[in-house]
């Protein structure tokens, strides 16, 4: 008996010895990172509107279970069962649920419940039932909701405004040429949709985009018998663009009337926004040029343009992104964000666009803004004062512009605060704590812990990580990540991998957990013996406008001296074997190692460049023409940066990966840049993914990890 409990024990254990030395897999590290290898998460986590009660949703006996709980009650009970709500749903004739939906407590006094696309609005109570989007219009393309019952819509390119039992067709000449209700401009300049309901839920603006002028770029499907092409409109840079107008529905009259935003035609209209009484529309109108934005008032019911509020320009670019926030409690003020100073900020304006104050100032970025307190005194806003790879919450007090952290702790926080200001849900994360979550009273600085996630990889071999910065060439910190090999020798030399970007709108690092475009994967690299380092160049984001801007009508050139920086300190690790580096980046990441290898060659033996802009003259206006300025305006820039006529420079290996349906950066840049190289008898190496568009994912990202791991396998080691 003795013998078989040291047995067992002995068992028990290796099985603990070997579970702390369980070896990532490319499994775990592009898909199990979703699903048995993610932190724990408080499901549907959000507050109950109007209350400092918060509910999520838990399993329970194999059922999902909402949850509720509060500051002051030490246990959280049980809020909704399936059962309980297939009750209610039974009572008011609607159909059984088998599993608990998505349901959004914190829009408003009534539950918003979203079955198979439908959503349904409970009142808890009159204990009643609404339909807010039907199963049939939920069917519907881009189908929304105002606050009065209508819904709008698109039908064969036109649009359609129901109020849930008769629709109005608003429009009628819709087509692939003319454009309604839809994201304008290529979703640049903060546009992420085509509709926008007034506050009263009984007016509608909305985008008309004419794109009849703009060039057709084939886009081949290749799943047909035979291949058929299907074409897009892609404006090029410099070529003619789309023209935008902005109409308002009124479901009253059931009349359209246009703003009168004037000419130009080519310009930009974004940030749409209504004034609280619904009678004025602002939109933010920006030149072609993308120097000079004007923030213009319109009548909402006659169109008619009323003025100017105020002007923003740039010697290189000005970029609006969101749209003007009236106070809570005064109609006549409002919010603006600009980083017309350096850094992205708030500004408090009255309505009639005289500048009040600045609310927020410093070299940090406002990332965003999460609300108003009860009495709109306060505002709440999440920014990088503290770091640029953090983010924590903030309030302002509007009249004297005194600010106080809420969050603590060096992390990325992401935060929701109750519709009173007093609590704050806070969920945040670092390289370190995959995951807690507190809740927060504002006023004393009190918390309570909802969820401590475990480390779901505790019992993995993993390289040690570190961030840091190094000095560029300009004088500026450069941050950057450093993955070790698992058990690094310092005696010993590992070959090296970079990973980068480079370009706006992005930021690899962070202090979070698995920040970083791949982190699971940058161990797994660590643990085939890899040396891994991720950099944010300039050109990244939440470094303020001039960190952006160096990249002016000269894209890679800054970035090329901060990795060259970034060589030279890997250079001096005495691990890092400086003959067997290898570089890796998408999308501006992939332009900017093109440019690397063909401009720096010998440095890297090998490179991968996913859906790589190799000629800025292919890529779209909208973004290149803010960084580079046409190609008639700037001949040079455009020729500099044309990889295609550069790469008999090339020396090392490199691998070219692009998604075969790829309507952001086409194909054409890849098939352009292998044509010179045959020509020029340079060898490099290809891949496509069909089926896939600028981003590899689902299941086939798996694969294009493995091709790249392996491809630096080959000719690293």
């Amino acid at each position: 008996m003795k013998k078989l409990v040291l047995s067992i024990l002995m068992l028990f254990a290796a099985v603990i010895v070997n579970g702390q030395q369980k070896n990532l897999t490319m499994l775990d590290a592009m898909s199990n990172i979703r699903t048995t290898l993610a932190p724990q998460k408080l499901e549907g986590l959000q507050f109950l509107y109007g209350k400092e009660e918060y509910v999520y949703k838990k399993i329970v006996n194999q059922e999902q279970v909402w949850f509720t709980g509060s500051a002051g009650k030490k246990e959280d009970q049980p809020f909704l069962t399936l059962n309980q709500l297939n009750q209610k749903l039974h009572a008011a004739q609607h159909g059984a649920l088998k599993t608990m939906p998505d349901i959004q407590f914190n829009k408003g006094k009534d539950w918003l419940i979203t079955i198979n696309g439908a959503t349904i609005a409970y009142d808890p109570l009159k204990n009643t039932f609404a339909d807010i989007i039907n199963h049939s219009l939920a069917s519907k393309n881009k189908a929304e909701a105002g606050n009065a019952g209508y819904i709008a819509y698109l039908e064969n390119y036109n649009l359609f405004v129901s109020d849930g039992k008769t629709a109005k067709q608003v429009t009628t000449d819709g087509t692939n040429d003319i454009v309604y209700a839809s994201s304008v401009h290529r979703d640049e300049f903060g546009i992420s949709k085509g509709t926008f309901w007034s506050n009263n839920g009984k007016l509608l603006a909305f985008y008309r985009m004419d794109q009849s002028m703009v060039t057709d770029y084939p886009i081949i499907d290749w799943t047909s018998r035979p291949a058929k092409n299907i074409n897009i409109k892609y404006p090029m840079a410099g070529d003619k663009i789309h023209e935008v107008t902005v109409g308002v529905y009124n479901t009253k009259t059931q009349s359209v009337v246009y703003l009168q935003t004037g000419q130009p035609a080519e310009q930009y209209l974004t940030n749409i926004a209504w004034s609280p009484d619904d009678k004025f529309i602002y939109v933010a109108v920006l030149n072609r040029g993308q120097n000079h934005m004007e923030l213009k008032q319109f009548d909402a019911q006659k169109g008619n343009y009323i003025r100017t509020l105020f002007e923003e320009k740039d010697d290189k670019y000005v970029e609006p992104l969101v749209p003007i926030l009236f106070l809570k409690n005064d109609p006549q003020q409002f919010i603006w964000q600009s980083n017309r100073d350096g850094w992205n900020h708030l500004y408090l304006y009255s309505a009639q666009g005289k500048l009040i104050k600045q609310l927020t100032k410093g070299n940090w970025e406002v990332l965003e803004v999460k609300g108003f307190d009860a009495a709109g005194d306060n505002l709440f806003y999440e920014s990088t004062e503290e770091s640029p790879i953090t983010r924590n919450l903030y309030v302002v007090n509007i009249k004297s512009g005194k600010s106080k952290r809420i969050t603590s702790g060096f992390a990325i926080h992401k935060t929701e605060v109750s519709t009173s200001g007093n609590t704050v849900l806070d969920g945040f994360s670092s390289t370190k704590n995959p995951g807690t979550v507190v809740l927060i009273e504002v006023k004393n600085g009190l918390k309570k812990q909802l969820l401590q996630s475990v480390n779901p990889l505790e019992n993995y071999k993993l390289g040690v990580s570190s961030i840091f910065t190094i000095q560029g060439k300009s004088g500026d910190p450069i941050y950057c990540n450093l993955f070790k090999p698992v058990g690094v020798d310092s005696t010993k030399k590992y070959p090296v991998i970079v990973y980068w970007y480079g370009g706006s709108h992005a930021q690899l690092i962070h202090e979070q957990w698995n920040s970083g475009a791949g982190n699971y994967w940058f161990q797994y690299l660590a643990e085939q013996g890899f040396v891994v380092m991720v950099i944010d160049t300039r050109g990244s984001d939440n470094r303020g406008k001039a960190f952006e801007q160096s990249m002016f009508r000269k894209v890679g050139d800054v970035q090329m001296e901060d990795m060259m920086s970034a060589v030279d300190y890997l250079k001096k690790l005495p691990y890092t074997d400086a003959q067997n580096m290898g570089l890796f980046g998408w999308s501006f990441g992939g332009f900017n190692t093109v440019d690397f290898m063909v401009n720096h060659p010998g440095v890297f033996k090998a490179a991968v460049a996913g859906g790589a802009v190799t000629n800025w003259n292919f890529y779209e206006a909208m973004y290149t023409e803010r960084y580079m300025d046409t190609p008639q305006e700037n001949p040079d820039g455009y020729a500099a940066t044309n990889l295609t006529n550069q790469i008999q420079k090339l020396k090392g290996k490199l691998l070219l990966i692009h998604g075969l349906q790829d309507n952001v950066v086409l194909q054409q840049h890849t098939v352009e840049l292998v044509k010179k190289a045959v020509d020029g008898n340079v060898q490099i190496d290809y891949m496509i993914y069909p089926g896939h568009e600028h981003n590899v994912i689902g299941k086939d990202r798996t694969h294009l990890y493995q091709k790249v791991t392996d491809y630096f396998m080959q000719n690293l080691k």
